[in-house]
């Protein structure tokens, strides 16, 4: 998210102003200093527009987790959306064994999205998704690494638009680097409720 060029590689200049809108203010948007940014290659069948971003949550040289958010537009609207802008994420990290083993992990990850958005006071419909915890165990020549977890939360919803059918794109933005930084184990970035738990940091997180 670096200039115009940038923007300009991603976004068709007919898109409708409400998609660009959008956009800008995904561009604009400042975010905590662990979370680093880029746009990417967004999908270009779920849309008449898209627009993509990806993120990792760095600590020092290390990655705790990473992420992509998609921001779909369909200026005729679309049925299952019941709206015209749908969010699309995909939200991964590595997590302790034990932590994985806890019954009760996929509904906490759920709650973590949907707490992060209401964390902004935002308003969304039909949202949906899964979270899947998937364990790695090694043998062999492998045989020395310890087993890993990972968990990983796919998830859309719709965002209800606001003034000029454009919604508040940078708060939803900002909502998603909340979850992705509680999944990587971060604390809070600013003022807020300190019992929140989040998932602790990985034993040996992938260097960079």
């Amino acid at each position: 998210m670096d200039d115009e060029k940038e923007e300009d590689r991603h976004v068709s200049s007919t898109a409708p102003p409400a998609f660009r809108a959008a956009v800008q203010a995904l561009r604009t948007s400042r975010l905590r200093p662990q979370i680093e940014i880029e746009p990417t290659r967004a999908p270009q069948r779920l849309a008449p527009h898209a627009y993509a971003l990806e993120a990792t949550v760095v600590d020092g040289d290390q990655d705790l987790a990473d992420g992509r958010l998609v921001l779909l537009h369909d200026p005729d609207g679309h049925d299952a959306w019941r709206g015209t802008f749908r969010l699309v994420t995909l939200v991964r990290a590595e997590l302790e064994p034990e932590m994985a083993a806890d019954p009760l992990l996929p509904e906490v990850c759920w709650s973590w999205l949907t707490g992060a958005l209401a964390g902004r006071g935002l308003s969304y419909g039909e949202p949906s998704g899964t979270v899947t915890r998937a364990s790695s165990h090694y043998f062999g020549g492998l045989s020395e690494r310890p087993a890993a977890s990972q968990i990983e939360i796919r998830a859309s919803w719709t965002p209800r638009e606001g003034l000029g059918g454009v919604p508040d794109a940078g708060a939803h933005l900002a909502s998603w680097c909340d979850l992705l930084a509680q999944v990587a184990g971060l604390p809070p970035a600013g003022p807020g409720d300190a019992s929140v738990v989040t998932l602790p940091q990985r034993r040996d997180p992938q260097a960079r």
